[in-house]
């Protein structure tokens, strides 16, 4: 487990900037990179299906900054990442399926929204940290299990083939331009914060809500297939150790729970733990298996070699932890997109 309390001293005073900080992810960690006594500023479009959530930074809306911008806005991008010494860029379209639908839109944000904050890092502030998160969706149906940075990425959606152009032109820029980043290869977050609207990403925080209001849980299949779950403060603790880490700069890492778990197995622990609902097969729907990726599994050795990382959360813990925040607060997070 990374002892977080040694980066506290790194954070205090840093000017630090998350693009996308109202989902589950910017917001978990905002809240604490804040209690490190850094300057934190979110940056948020908060675009109506997305998972961007006043509620997430509760108690915390006066010891941070609240920016509504969108990195497809290149004047505004140049205005929030002067002066800041990391910038953490979870902006994104953040469904594969919708990229389908509208791959505009996900290049846009994906790609041109990420090209955006290069140049202006180069032009305005290039000696920045910027950590970006892509997605295991790169690698594509995969070869080997667990899998390793070195896998080929054959991206097979918009959304993947995106991230892995962005991913890509974050090397470049760090290897012609010394702009210092940390890239992410991130599997499957659940966890508290997370939208619960619908199924179309975040699917353990969806499949939640259902048992909570004892409904029938839908699996592909027979739900056989080999996914990677990661709490969210596993995941946090990662995000913090890079940012902090000089080693990890222009590094490409997996971050994963590193353990393998069936699709039916996490809907079948969702019910047990939550105490109701139930789980049932339905045929693959064609706009889903024709991307679906296969079993997977990240390789972390490298993300602990180089982070001095573990993550700790079992699928079940982080299901019953996430179970005991919408309990108190789901009220916040229940209404369908």
């Amino acid at each position: 487990m990374y002892d977080v309390s040694a980066a506290a001293g790194f954070y205090h005073q840093k000017n630090v900037t998350i693009t996308g900080g109202m989902g589950m992810i910017g917001s978990n960690l905002a809240r604490a990179l804040v209690d490190f006594g850094a300057k934190v500023t979110i940056v948020d479009a908060m675009l109506s299906q997305y998972g961007g959530n006043h509620f997430n930074i509760s108690g915390y809306e006066d010891r941070l900054t609240l920016l509504p911008a969108d990195i497809r806005d290149k004047a505004a991008v140049d205005n929030f990442i002067r002066d800041q010494h990391l910038l953490f860029n979870f902006a994104a379209q953040v469904s594969h399926n919708d990229s389908i639908e509208d791959p505009w839109s996900d290049a846009q944000i994906n790609y041109l929204g990420h090209l955006n904050v290069l140049e202006s890092a180069r032009l305005n502030n290039p000696d920045v940290r910027i950590i970006y998160s892509g997605s295991r969706l790169q690698y594509g149906k995969v070869t080997t299990v667990p899998t390793h940075e070195s896998h080929p990425l054959n991206p097979e959606t918009p959304y993947a083939f995106n991230k892995t152009v962005a991913e890509s032109m974050y090397r470049y820029y760090y290897r012609l331009h010394g702009i210092n980043s940390v890239m992410f290869r991130i599997t499957n977050p659940y966890g508290i914060r997370g939208q619960m609207k619908h199924s179309r990403y975040g699917i353990v925080n969806y499949f939640i809500r259902c048992a909570m209001q004892q409904e029938d849980i839908s699996v592909f299949g027979d739900g056989s297939q080999i996914r990677d779950y990661i709490y969210i403060d596993d995941l946090v603790e990662a995000l913090i150790a890079a940012g902090a880490s000089d080693s990890a700069q222009g590094q490409v890492m997996n971050l994963g729970s590193g353990r393998g778990t069936s699709f039916r197995e996490m809907a079948e622990t969702v019910v047990r733990v939550v105490g109701s609902g139930s789980v049932s097969s339905i045929p693959w729907p064609d706009s889903y298996i024709n991307v679906e990726t296969g079993d997977f599994i990240a390789d972390i050795t490298l993300a602990r070699e180089v982070l001095g990382w573990s993550p700790e959360t079992s699928l079940e813990d982080g299901i019953r932890r996430t179970l005991q925040f919408y309990q108190r607060y789901g009220e916040h997070y229940t209404e369908r997109a």
